[in-house]
């Protein structure tokens, strides 16, 4: 249950960032416009792009974990069900979460920090900072999550075999 509620919400979620980047795409084709063609460029385009940007980065990641599409080096250990194998990826996933919690602990204290002052960014829209720094641990907690429901499918299931044992690369 756990696992597919995991899987469930990386899975929106990272949906949610591709179409963020569709929308940055229309964005950045609206300033372009506006720009070149009517000689009216916007104020909000590029930092509104920039912070979406921003969200996609950390929030995706554990999209891209779920994926298995993370850099992975199999030059040894190529079947995925083996003990060495299934030891090596929960010894990464520990090492990700190793990295991935200390970015929560510090971005949530800079987070809370800055929400509780009230800074704002030094940009002409300057939006509150909690919105640009909250990606950082949310994403991160995010990846936290799937990981271990990663940690847990590399214990209970067989894992998908590689295209390379299939001759695809």
């Amino acid at each position: 249950m756990f696992v597919r509620w995991i899987d469930a919400l990386s899975e929106f979620v990272g949906k949610l960032c591709a179409w963020s980047l569709v929308a940055v795409g229309f964005f950045i084709t609206f300033e372009i416009v506006m720009r070149y063609v009517f000689n009216a460029p916007t104020i909000w385009v590029d930092e509104v792009s920039r912070i979406l940007q921003i969200w996609v980065v950390y929030l995706a990641a554990a999209f891209v974990l779920k994926h298995r599409e993370m850099v992975t080096i199999e030059l040894i250990l190529r079947n995925p069900n083996t003990l060495w194998r299934r030891l090596a990826e929960t010894l990464a996933i520990l090492v990700m979460f190793l990295f991935a919690g200390t970015a929560i602990y510090y971005g949530f204290s800079l987070w809370l920090h800055d929400t509780l002052a009230g800074h704002t960014t030094d940009t002409y829209l300057a939006p509150p900072k909690w919105f640009t720094q909250a990606p950082v641990w949310l994403g991160n907690a995010l990846l936290v999550l799937q990981g271990l429901a990663q940690l847990i499918r590399v214990w209970t299931e067989d894992l998908p075999e590689d295209d390379v044992l299939e001759g695809a690369h």
